[in-house]
This record gives C-alpha cells, structure tokens and sequence, in this order.
C-alpha cells in the first residue's frame, strides 16, 4: 500500500510500517498545502492518507476523494505516543476503503 503521512505527524512513524511505501507530506513538497488540494494531489499517488487532524473529516467532502482517510486520536503527535496505534494502524491498512474515513484510538487517550 502507497500511504501518505500528514506534515503533523512525526516522519519516523514511517519506520513502523514495513510493508508499506510511506512518504510523508514535507518528502513529496506539498508542506503548506491546504487540506482539499492536498487530498486532491494525494487521491493521485496513494491508498490511504494518515493523520491526527480530527477536524479533516468534517471540513473535507472525504467521499469525494479516491483515498482512504485514517485519523490518529492519541495524546499528542510524538513518535513514542502515535507508536501505541502502530499495530492497530497495521492491521487496519488492508481493510480501509478509499473515500472512507477510519479513526483509531480512544476519545479518552488525549
């Protein structure tokens, strides 16, 4: 699977999930870019878009979009702490469809 990490989230998450071709949002020069036109560009290249932006999926039209969104809830956006839903991320992957939107961990982790 091609998945796109968001600039907020931490690059070296990437290293968690082999298997995977993982680029991030700063790697491919759409840093800055704003949410729509980067879902717009990423529909392009990759399956699945990674995030801790839980406002994305109310702001965006994500139906819309030929990628699959996957929300990170955890307590902040450090390595040590996004790395707790690792395995739940991993085994989600094969399953998320594009269009759709998937929200991993607790409300009650922030």
């Amino acid at each position: 699977m091609k998945i796109l990490l968001d600039e907020c989230i931490d690059r070296r998450l990437a290293r968690h999930l082999s298997g995977h071709e993982v680029k991030t949002v700063p790697q491919m020069g759409w840093a800055g870019t704003k949410n729509g036109e980067l879902l717009t560009l990423a529909q392009t290249l990759f399956d699945i878009f990674v995030t801790v932006d839980r406002n994305l999926s109310f702001q965006q039209n994500i139906p819309r979009y030929d990628i699959a969104v996957v929300v990170l809830r955890c307590r902040s956006n450090r390595l040590q702490d996004l790395q707790t839903l690792v395995p739940d991320l991993l085994v989600s992957l094969p399953r998320v469809m594009r269009g759709n939107v998937v929200w991993l961990g607790k409300p009650g982790r922030e």
